[in-house]
């Protein structure tokens, strides 16, 4: 099975549709997959439901899609980095499903694993809850959370081989394994691609298996959100 193509264009052709459950990796703008993403906004597709903890920031990331209104809703756990997010979100233009971080991590990571559903404490008593089953356990009340199996997912990691093993690197590691668990189709931005058997059995962070699709992007713009040079002079 050929997993390494020559472009971002190339891995998502053929596989992103109008109307599809979406999820990206990343975490604000650390770890995303910069080329997909772009490749993505140009593909054209519209209608998208994409899982993402946030919808990276005004013109970069996430954010590119949000300007040319190809989401229609976003299952987060954050916004407050991107304005045009917050102005369609109060605006009715976009729909949101508001999910705590941890419990979206978890729904990637179940969907990844073949488990439909699950139960957690996070959210029982609050609006999270509303409409979901819950149960006892122990003397603690549970609400149930389905599982997130997307059509397409697009991750990044720092290195792979020709095999689709990856490596991540530190923080930008993030939500990128499980996004990419839980895809029926994966599609995975790495930084260097080498030959299958040339990696570390022990340092490999995710198997190959769950990896249909490869593209190479040496050299990332990897933006930074926000850079502090000085001390502001209030000391605001």
């Amino acid at each position: 099975m050929r997993k390494i193509y020559p472009s971002a264009a190339d891995a998502l052709e053929g596989i992103v549709k109008d109307g599809q459950l979406m999820a990206v990796g990343g975490f604000g703008l650390c770890g995303i997959p910069e080329a997909l993403i772009a490749a993505l906004r140009d593909s054209g597709v519209k209608g998208l439901t994409v899982i993402s903890n946030n919808a990276g920031v005004d013109g970069f990331g996430l954010g590119q899609l949000l300007d040319t209104r190809q989401i229609k809703k976003m299952i987060s756990s954050y916004v407050g980095e991107n304005k045009e997010f917050e102005r369609q979100y109060l605006a009715g233009e976009l729909e949101l499903e508001f999910t705590p971080q941890g419990t979206l991590a978890e729904k990637l990571r179940a969907g990844g694993a073949g488990i439909p559903a699950f139960f957690t404490r996070t959210g029982v008593g609050t609006l999270v809850a509303e409409g979901k089953e819950t149960r006892d356990f122990d003397g603690h009340t549970y609400v149930m959370e389905r599982s997130l199996v997307p059509d397409v997912s697009l991750g990044k990691a720092w290195k792979a081989d020709e095999s689709g093993n990856l490596i991540f690197r530190r923080t930008a590691r993030n939500f990128n394994p499980a996004v990419i668990m839980a895809g029926k189709l994966s599609v995975v931005e790495v930084e260097q691609i080498v030959p299958t058997g040339s990696l570390d059995p022990d340092a490999i962070h995710l198997p190959g298996i769950y990896v249909h699709r490869l593209v190479l992007n040496a050299t990332p713009e990897k933006r930074i959100e926000k850079r502090t040079t000085q001390q502001n002079p209030k000391g605001a």
